[in-house]
Order: C-alpha cells, then structure tokens, then sequence
C-alpha cells in the first residue's frame, strides 16, 4: 500500500444532550455567526430554536443564509460568502445534511475570494484561507461532517463538480442521532444507498493500494449498513439503528478507510453527471448505477476482489467458485437496494432515457477515470454503463 499522513481534525460530539456546547465552540472564534441551513425542517423540528438559543446564551450575533438545495447551488455559495464579507463573519455553523454543509464549506472559502466561488470548482482558484466551519448534522448520508470535500451544482452549466480541501473540513461537528428520527423512509434510504457507495468505491481499489486491516474495517462498516438501513426504515426512533448509520456515515469517508488509497472513485464520477442534468437524488443515482458498473468491470482479473467482497460482505459460500461467487455478490447488491431499501433499480423508473448519454459520457471519462481508476473508463465503458441501466 502507499505511505500516507493521517491527520482528522474534526473534533465530534456524539449523541443527545451535547448541544449545550456549541455556544461555546463558536465563542471561541469570534462573535459573528452566520448559520446555513436548508428549507423549514430544523424548524419543524425544534433543531432551529436550540440552536439559536445556543448562539444567543453565548452572547453571539447570528446572520442566516437559507434555502440551501438538496444539490447546492453555487449561487447559494456566492450569496453566502457575499453576506460573509458584508457583516465580517467570525464562524461559519452549518445545521442539516450533507448538502447544506457542502455549501458552507465553500462559502467558508468563498469568505476569502473576490471572485465567483464556481472558480473553486473548475480549478481557476485554488482554496486559501477558510472561515473556521462548524456543523450540526441532521442526516446520516454524505460524511461532509468530517471531511473537507464539496460538491456543488451549477445549473447555468448543468455540471456537478466536486473539490476537496484541508481547510476546509469542519473544526467541530454535532452528531445527535435522535436528530435523524424525523428523516423520512426515502431519504434515510437514499443516505443509507450513498454511505455504502463510499465504502464500496474505497474497497475497490487495485491490490497494490490495499491494507488488510482497513478490508476488514470496509467490509464492517458495510455489514452495519446492511445491518441497521432497513431497522431504521421501519423503526425511525430505533436509537441503536440510527447511531450506527451515523458513525458509519462519517467513517466512511473522513479519511480513515481511503488511507494509502489513490484511486478515484468511479460510481460516483458517473452519478454526478446524472444528477447535474437531471438533479435526481444522489443515493437514487448511486443505487440504480452500481450494480451496473460491477457487471460490467467484472473480469477474470477483478473477480477475486469481488469473490471477497461475496464472501466477506454477504455470506456466500466460500467454496463455490470465484466467478460464481462474484456474479452472486452482485446481485446481492442491488437487492439490497431495491428490496431492502425500495430505491429504483433502473433508469427509467426515475424518467430518465438515452438521450444525453453521449454528453454525460464525455464529461465522466476524466483522465482520471480512463487511467487511474479501479477498471479504466473511457467515454464508451461510461455510456454502456448508463445503457445498462435502462
């Protein structure tokens, strides 16, 4: 495996009853707090009171950017950052999923950054000095809480881009589980489908870049998905269902299992062009394209990783051939998705046809995708993936 640093900043409070702390955490960098959040949820739920009467009981001045999308907008960055450079933000404290903590990370940077924040993005800007970022977290799915990675929507360009950075990973994150209770059946199966695809696209990797102990840790954490996803879908209060999803969530792409690993990640590349042309949901993306995308990398060189992942993963008989192992393991997969969870098994389902495969394809196949993912993908592996997925 390849030689790496870990160093995961993020300090977390786990469970109910640690919101007495933020008052504090933010006091400890500045007065000015400018909070993020998406549509009425956390203030269906109470969360947006608490939360305020935090900031207040610390003696902060609160500013508010709402309305943040499922796929953040880079206008809702640019609107952010503008506010933070009107009224001298101190911190920045993001209150929801992924999504809204995504947008705050680059209104964080966007803080420091004179010009448009889609400049991140595209690689015209490189991120500098950011806002120290807090979160509290609402929903166990994308991992942003730990991690300094940020995708952003730009609907001008119909593009999904994703850029991570150091500085911008949150310095202090709130992980109340009790706080997912409310999370709908569809949305909690749609994060459950995004957390397993993170630890799936890290577990794939070529066997120079891999670590016995972390194969084991991946194949876990992936257990407990299968494991409490559908608990927390017919019981949304079971408390030990929900923790699980959540600290796996963070775990599964704060760093820790992708260490030494240089290998970037394939299902998603593709989801991304998905759901920037026709903003469907992450998960549902995820869900429907991955099965597709084994099949189709499955060879008599990749079988063996598959047949381990069959084995370990899924309990398939161990003695049965590799191929055969592989191909049940597969297909293990996408029930899980569709029968466990009930999120759609092809494209159509979700209305989506052939008619900008081509487009997406091209845009997907980066050359980091053709030479340097798990099977190398050019635009034509891509387009039959999505045909496949009809």
């Amino acid at each position: 495996m390849n030689s790496f640093v870990y160093d995961i900043p993020t300090k977390v409070y786990f469970g109910p009853g640690q919101l007495h702390h933020l008052g504090p955490e933010l006091a400890a960098y500045g007065k000015r707090v400018l909070l993020c959040y998406g549509g009425g949820s956390i203030k269906k739920s109470g969360l947006y009171d608490r939360v305020a009467a935090q900031v207040k009981e610390a003696g902060l001045e609160l500013f508010e950017l709402s309305g943040i999308d499922p796929n953040p907008r880079v206008s809702s960055v640019n609107s952010g950052a503008a506010i933070c450079k009107k009224e001298h933000i101190d911190v920045v404290l993001a209150v929801g999923g992924g999504s809204v903590i995504d947008c705050a990370k680059f209104v964080a940077a966007g803080a420091y950054y004179d010009g448009d924040a889609w400049d991140f993005l595209t690689g015209k800007a490189k991120v500098g000095k950011c806002l120290p970022l807090i979160s509290v977290l609402t929903l166990a799915a994308t991992g942003s809480e730990m991690d300094g990675t940020s995708v952003i929507s730009n609907p001008d360009t119909q593009e999904k881009l994703v850029n991570a950075d150091y500085a911008m990973r949150p310095r202090v994150s709130f992980l109340d589980p009790t706080e997912t209770y409310s999370v709908s059946r569809y949305q909690t199966a749609c994060g459950s489908a995004d957390i397993f695809s993170h630890i799936l696209e890290s577990y794939f990797v070529p066997d120079s870049q891999r670590m016995y102990m972390l194969e084991r840790v991946k194949e876990g954490l992936m257990k407990t998905v299968i494991e409490y996803a559908p608990v927390a879908l017919e019981h949304p209060d079971d408390y030990e269902a929900r923790a699980n999803l959540m600290w796996a969530s963070s775990h599964a792409i704060n760093g820790t299992i992708a260490l030494g690993k240089e290998c970037p990640w394939s299902v998603h590349t593709m989801e991304h062009q998905l759901s920037a042309c026709y903003d469907i949901t992450h998960g549902v993306g995820l869900a429907i394209l991955t099965p597709a995308w084994m099949r189709y990398v499955l060879s008599e060189a990749t079988a063996h990783k598959f047949a381990e992942y069959g084995v370990n993963v899924w309990g398939i008989d161990a003695a049965l051939g590799q191929m055969e192992i592989a191909h049940r393991a597969i297909d293990a997969t996408q029930r899980f998705f569709v029968e466990a969870l009930h999120l759609p098994a092809t494209l159509r389902e979700v209305g989506i046809g052939p008619e900008r495969f081509d487009e997406m394809a091209q845009r997907a196949a980066t050359p980091a995708l053709q030479n340097e993912a798990y099977v190398g993908l050019c635009a034509a592996d891509v387009k039959k993936i999505y045909e496949m997925c009809l």
